[in-house]
Formats: C-alpha cells, sequence, structure tokens
C-alpha cells in the first residue's frame, strides 16, 4: 500500500508539472500574440510580424495569425508573403470576411494575370470552400454517432419515424463521407505556390545559362511540380512552365509552415 501510495503521489506530480508547463506556454503564447497586435496598432510592423512568425514556429498555426501575419507583410509592402499568408489563413478560416476582402485587395495589386483553372472536382464540389477540414470532420463524426444512435435503436423501437430518420441520417453520411474524402484529397494534391521576390525569370531549364521564358512578379500563384538541386518546375498554365530558382516560390499548403522567421524589408 504505500508503494501504491508513492507511486500515486509521484504521478500526481508529473501531471501537476505537465499541466503547469502547458499553461506556462499559453499563456507566454497569448502574451506574444496580444503584444505582437499591439506593435501592429502602433505601427511597427516589423516587431508585429517577428512575434506572429515566432508564433507560427512554435506551433500556434491559426488562422488568425496567418491573416494578422499576412497584414504585416502586406502594410511592409511585401505583396508576395501577403498574399501567401492569406492563402494560408483561407485554408483555415475560409469565411472570413475581413480575409477575403484583403486579399482581394492585394490579389488586384498583382502584375501577373492568372488564368482562371477549375477541374471537375472543384466544380462540383465548390461549396466545400466555405468549410475547412477540421468542421467538415466533425459534421461527419456527429452524424456517424446519430447514425449508430438510431441504428442501436431500431433493435429496440422499430417505428416509422426511426426508419425514415435512418434513411436521412444514412444520405447525409454519404454526402459527408464523401465531402470529406474531397476536401482531404483537395489540400493533400494542393500544389499551389506563390512567387515571393518582386520579379523572377522563368527558365526553359534549371540552369542561370538557359533561356529565360517569360517573368513573373511577387503576388502571382503558380502551380509547383517539382523541386531538385535549388530549383522548382513551376507552371502558371499549359502553355507557361518553366524553372524558377526554388527559393523565389514557396507553396501555399507546405509541410514546413512552421519553418523559417520573418522576412522585412531589410532581409
Amino acid at each position: 500500500m504505500r508503494a501504491a501510495g508513492i507511486l500515486w503521489f509521484a504521478l500526481m506530480l508529473i501531471a501537476f508539472g505537465l499541466g503547469s508547463n502547458v499553461q506556462s506556454q499559453t499563456d507566454s503564447r497569448e502574451e506574444l500574440f496580444f503584444s505582437s497586435n499591439q506593435s501592429y496598432k502602433n505601427g511597427d510592423f516589423q516587431k508585429a510580424g517577428e512575434g506572429y512568425s515566432q508564433l507560427i514556429s512554435e506551433g500556434y498555426k491559426s488562422g488568425q495569425v496567418y491573416y494578422n501575419l499576412g497584414n504585416a507583410y502586406f502594410r511592409m509592402n511585401d505583396l508576395g508573403r501577403a498574399i501567401l499568408n492569406y492563402e494560408r489563413a483561407l485554408l483555415q478560416i475560409p469565411r472570413d470576411a475581413d480575409l477575403k476582402f484583403n486579399l482581394n485587395i492585394a490579389q488586384d495589386q498583382t502584375l501577373d494575370a492568372i488564368p482562371n483553372s477549375q477541374n471537375l472536382a472543384g466544380l462540383l464540389f465548390a461549396w466545400l470552400d466555405s468549410i475547412n477540414l477540421n468542421e467538415l470532420f466533425w459534421c461527419f463524426a456527429l452524424i456517424n454517432a446519430a447514425l449508430w444512435i438510431n441504428f442501436l435503436s431500431r433493435l429496440f423501437i422499430k417505428t416509422e419515424l426511426t426508419y425514415y430518420l435512418f434513411i436521412i441520417l444514412i444520405i447525409f453520411w454519404l454526402g459527408t463521407g464523401v465531402s470529406l474524402g474531397v476536401k482531404s484529397y483537395q489540400i493533400r494534391s494542393d500544389s499551389r505556390a506563390v512567387v515571393i521576390d518582386k520579379e523572377i525569370g522563368v527558365y526553359a531549364g534549371p540552369d542561370v545559362s538557359d533561356t529565360i521564358l517569360f517573368k513573373l512578379h511577387q503576388g502571382t500563384i503558380v502551380q509547383h511540380e517539382r523541386t531538385g538541386d535549388g530549383w522548382s518546375l513551376i507552371r502558371l498554365s499549359d502553355e507557361k512552365r518553366g524553372w524558377v530558382k526554388a527559393r523565389t516560390v514557396e507553396l501555399i499548403n507546405s509541410p514546413k509552415l512552421a519553418a523559417g522567421s520573418f522576412k522585412g524589408l531589410d532581409k
């Protein structure tokens, strides 16, 4: 009993320590977020951007933080990184009216005309642009739970109401399930990248001695095909495709969203 008591006491100390550490991290992140907001209000966009970037690098990658970081870049006339972070925010808060408004303003200032291409899945499931993956997952989980509850209840209470409810739930279950699969695929296959340099040359091959086919400017969204040896193969349209230096473009849905630091005008 004594050994069990000591073990229980030790586990409590560990749990308390972990809980205190998590709370401390949360408090420090909230403090950094509010101080960054204050820096933005005071016109110190460099300091604000550094704070938001630090939050992202620490794993606090919320849509609001990306949106604020995009605003900081926009106010510093860094159109490429502003659009990049607005697009990243849009993946998490797709219905935010202020975000959409600011993104439209930033896109209106880009120099390159971008062809609007939409595949069949994008047309059929266009409404998915207004909901994020996490929200869709919980919708499916709730409908799935309701379906099983209804199914189990019909084992004991077989009424006309539970029958029609079962049919309705099956329809919604299939609809949300397919939508969840499509949304997951869209995110995994999202190869969009943003030009972050003011002007870049698109080469016929991965070498500066190759012919420059055309030029692109900051904020332009392209399709990223692959990267190797410091070069990226990008596509603007079926007719316009070529190689750019990898550091001049950045993926929107990048697996390294937490990497890197704030790039001010002096960098």
